[in-house]
């Protein structure tokens, strides 16, 4: 059903009667496990940076003479990098009258109808405020996923953080599938082990219980075919950040698979979830993401939500994705 833009009325936020369902999707895996909207890093700037450094090759020929001076000096060099904090602000305004009538039901043919004692919901104010968190928190895990790099110059453009996707530049395999059948048909065990073997060679995917493969619907059921079906193992699972993961044996060690709907359909991700972090952007005296009410200009309650997050998504070469493109 659509939703109201504006101020929420007995006309526009008719009340019904029984157990309240909701017809939308709620979760957000990625969130949950890093951290969720009030978890993570505080930050004191809207740009957020770390920092990254590699070793030289081990070398099995590096022995010195008895008694030689000593060698060269050498150091290393380290790298930045950074993203920025993305504002997410969203506004719910009721009317006094809709907030007062909290046992009338509005139907065809008989508008006003006394429902007695039980009103469900109790508050339509703080369910309305508790559905903008949740569409929030969607937003936050469709961005930190998907999300394009955008650091403008003034304010006549929102900054946007760099998502998972995007960061994730040096360890990418490609696979093609027939033109039309679905991605999942170029989904084969040695591309997935191929891309798992580079990213664990970057020094990604070390921690056995974050190593992650991030998937959309048909992408899994490709996975469980191909590392559980097929190869006849039994389904395991373990809890990560609080959110239930499926995992599956590899040559890598064991692996979490985590649904989101938000992945694209032609993308996998491998992922090391230790890496990741949400970061915010703390409001003197507010905190990181919050409700305050706006100023009394009328005959209803006027309260917006503030917050602004970004993603740290650390060193890049710990994370892989393939890229499934449709061939001739």
């Amino acid at each position: 059903m659509p939703g109201i833009t504006g101020m929420g009325t007995t006309f526009n936020l008719p009340q019904y009667v029984g157990e309240l369902f909701a017809a939308s999707p709620e979760d957000t895996p990625l969130l949950s496990a890093i951290g969720g909207l009030t978890g993570g890093e505080s930050t004191g700037s809207t740009l957020t940076e770390w920092q990254g450094y590699d070793l030289r090759d081990a070398d099995d020929g590096r022995q010195r003479l008895e008694g030689a001076p000593a060698p060269d000096g050498e150091s290393r060099t380290r790298y930045r990098e950074s993203n920025v904090l993305e504002i997410h602000q969203e506004k719910v305004e009721i009317s006094y009258t809709r907030q007062g009538t909290t046992k009338q039901r509005n139907t065809d043919g008989d508008p006003v109808v006394t429902i007695g004692s039980t009103s469900i919901p109790a508050s339509e104010l703080a369910w309305q405020l508790a559905q903008q968190f949740k569409q929030i928190a969607r937003d936050v895990e469709k961005t930190f996923i998907t999300g394009i790099f955008q650091n403008p110059d003034d304010n006549l453009t929102p900054r946007r953080t760099r998502g998972l996707l995007e960061a994730t530049a040096t360890n990418v395999v490609t696979a093609e599938y027939a033109a039309g059948t679905v991605p999942a048909t170029a989904l084969t065990e040695d591309v997935v082990l191929d891309l798992m073997q580079q990213v664990w060679e970057s020094g990604g995917i070390q921690e056995s219980e974050t190593r992650t493969l991030l998937t959309n619907a048909g992408l899994k059921r490709a996975l469980t075919k191909i590392f559980i079906k097929d190869a006849g193992r039994q389904e395991e699972s373990r809890n990560v950040g609080g959110v239930s993961l499926q995992t599956i044996e590899t040559d890598f060690g064991r692996v979490n698979l985590m649904l989101d709907r938000y992945m694209p359909t032609n993308q996998l991700s491998v992922v090391s979830l230790e890496d990741l972090a949400p970061r915010f952007l703390e409001i003197p005296g507010k905190g990181h993401f919050f409700a305050e009410p706006l100023a009394k200009t009328g005959a209803s309650d006027e309260v917006q939500i503030y917050g602004e997050i970004g993603l740290k998504y650390g060193n890049e070469r710990k994370h892989g994705k393939i890229m499934l493109t449709e061939g001739a």
